[in-house]
C-alpha cells in the first residue's frame, strides 16, 4: 500500500502536534509506584511507528535495515542481525554454532558449554535445546559475574564454548574470559541483553564474543516492544544466523527480493533436481524469528536516545549508591568490574548475613512503600522445577563445586530500578525509604 507524500505528511503532522508524551504521571511520594524498569519514549517513536505502518510492509523492511546498520555502527561491530526477542537471539547464537558449514569447529551434541546458574534461564535454555551440556560455575560478589578462577576447573575434553551474560549491566572480566577461550580454542557467546551501552576498557560490551546477543524488551536499555539482535564481526556467522532465523533457508535474499545470487535456478543442492529454486532450498532446520518493520521503526527512534539513556542509568545508579553507602556494614553494595564502566540495568543489593534482618523483610518494606523490587532473575536456576527431571537423571548438566554465592544470591539478593524514567525526585524518595527501613529495624 502506498500513501502519497502529501497525505503522509499531513498524518505525521497531526501526530507531532499532540506534543511530547509523558511516560510518567506527576510523581507523588508514597502514592506513585517507582517501577524497576519501563519504556521511555516521546512523540518520535509514534511518528516512526506510524510512518512504517503507512507502508503496511509489516515484516522486516527499510527500518530493519536502517536499524541494523546504525546499531552496528554505534557499537563498532561489523554485523547486526535483528530478531524477535533476546531469547531468540540466544537460541540463534547457539544454533548457528552447530551448523555443519563450520566443519570441525561446530558444536555437536554432547559438547559442553561453561555458564553460570545465577542469571536468566534463556542464557541456558538454548544450550539444552541443542543437545549440549551446560557446565555451571559460581559467581563472585559484589560483581555478580562469573568466578573466572573456576573456568579451568570447569573445562573438560568435551568443552567447546563459554556462554555468559554481563550481569545487570556490569561486564564480566572480559580479559580473563577471552584469555581462557583463546587458550583452549573455545567459542565465546556474549549475552549482552542487560548491558547495552556498558563498556569494558572503553570498548562496548557485545563486541568481544564470536557472537553477542541483545534484547529490546520494554524494561531494557532501549525497546522496540519485543525484539532482539545479534552482533558478530564474522560474515560467515552472519549468514548462518540469518539462515537459522529465516526458516533454515540457504537463500540470502531479503524479504520481497529475488535472485540476489543471480543463480536462483542454476545450482545443484544435495539430492534436489538441478536448478531447484534457491529460495526454497534449506541448509538447516531453522525457525521464523524475524522482526517486524513496525518494531524496527520504534527501535530507530529509541536508538537516537540511547546515549542519553545510558547517561541517566549511570547517574541514577551513582546517586543511589552514594545514598546507601552508609549502610555498607549491613548491605553488600554493587561494584563495577575492574576496567568496566557499566550502564547499569538495575541496582543489586545483597543483605549481609549479620545484618539482623532478611532480604524478604527489606523487600516487603520497599514494596509497601511503592518501590518495585526484583530478584536477581533465577537466583540459582538449578533449584527451579525445570531442572527436576535433569537432576533425577544425573545427566544433561554438570556443576563445578557447590555454588555457594549462587545460593546466597537466591536467598539474600534483590535489585531496584535505575532506568531513565526514574527522576532525581524519585531517587531521593528511594533513599528516604531505605533510611526509614533502617530506622524501623533499629539503625538510624
Amino acid at each position: 500500500m502506498r500513501i502519497d507524500a502529501k497525505r503522509r505528511a499531513a498524518i505525521l503532522s497531526l501526530v507531532r502536534r499532540q506534543g511530547t508524551l509523558s511516560i510518567n504521571d506527576r510523581f507523588t511520594p508514597g502514592g506513585s509506584t517507582i517501577s524497576y524498569g519501563g519504556r521511555v519514549y516521546d512523540e518520535n517513536e509514534l511518528l516512526y511507528l506510524i510512518d512504517a505502518s503507512l507502508e503496511f510492509w509489516l515484516t522486516a523492511g527499510r527500518y530493519a535495515r536502517e536499524f541494523e546498520e546504525r546499531m552496528a555502527a554505534y557499537l563498532g561491530a561489523r554485523h547486526c542481525i535483528l530478531t524477535n526477542s533476546g531469547s531468540s537471539a540466544n537460541l540463534l547464537a547457539v544454533s548457528a554454532l552447530t551448523s555443519p558449514k563450520l566443519g570441525a569447529s561446530r558444536l555437536k551434541q554432547g559438547n559442553e558449554v561453561i555458564t553460570v546458574a545465577a542469571g536468566f534461564p534463556t542464557t541456558v535454555t538454548p544450550i539444552l535445546q541443542n543437545g549440549l551440556i551446560p557446565v555451571f560455575v559460581d559467581v563472585t560478589l559484589p560483581t555478580y559475574n562469573v568466578d573466572v578462577e573456576m573456568l579451568e576447573k570447569a573445562r573438560s575434553r568435551k568443552t567447546r564454548a563459554v556462554m555468559l551474560a554481563h550481569t545487570l549491566g556490569n561486564p564480566f572480566d572480559v580479559d580473563r574470559v577471552l584469555r581462557f577461550c583463546r587458550k583452549h580454542d573455545l567459542w565465546l557467546i556474549e549475552d549482552n541483553c542487560d548491558s547495552l551501552g556498558s563498556t569494558y576498557r572503553r570498548k562496548f560490551t557485545g563486541t568481544f564474543g564470536h557472537v553477542a546477543t541483545q534484547s529490546f524488551y520494554p524494561p531494557h536499555h532501549m525497546t522496540m516492544g519485543e525484539g532482539g539482535a545479534l552482533f558478530t564481526n564474522d560474515p560467515a556467522l552472519t549468514r548462518l544466523i540469518e539462515s537459522f532465523r529465516d526458516w533454515g533457508r540457504d537463500c540470502w535474499c531479503p524479504p520481497g527480493r529475488d535472485n540476489t545470487c543471480r543463480k536462483r535456478h542454476s545450482q545443484q543442492f544435495g539430492e534436489l533436481p538441478f536448478g531447484y529454486d534457491h529460495k526454497y532450498v534449506f541448509s538447516h532446520f531453522g525457525y521464523n524469528l524475524k522482526v517486524t518493520d513496525l518494531q524496527a521503526a520504534i527501535g530507530c527512534a529509541q536508538l537516537d536516545k540511547l546515549s542519553k539513556f545510558t547517561e541517566a542509568r549511570k547517574r541514577n545508579f551513582h546517586a543511589l549508591s552514594r545514598g546507601l553507602e552508609r549502610y555498607a556494614d549491613r548491605l553488600v553494595l554493587p561494584e563495577a568490574t575492574k576496567g568496566a564502566d557499566p550502564s547499569w540495568f538495575g541496582f543489586p543489593v545483597t543483605v549481609r548475613e549479620e545484618a539482623g534482618f532478611t532480604r524478604d523483610q527489606m523487600v516487603s518494606y520497599l514494596e509497601r512503600n511503592r518501590i518495585q523490587t526484583r530478584m536477581l532473575f533465577a537466583g540459582n536456576l538449578l533449584r527451579h522445577p525445570c531442572f527436576d527431571s535433569l537432576r533425577k537423571s544425573k545427566a544433561g548438566f554438570r556443576v563445578v563445586g557447590n555454588l555457594p554465592n549462587t545460593d546466597r544470591i537466591m536467598n539474600d539478593t534483590f535489585w531496584v530500578g535505575v532506568y531513565p524514567g526514574i527522576s532525581g525526585e524519585m531517587i531521593g524518595y528511594m533513599k528516604k525509604v531505605f533510611s526509614g527501613f533502617f530506622r524501623e529495624v533499629g539503625r538510624p
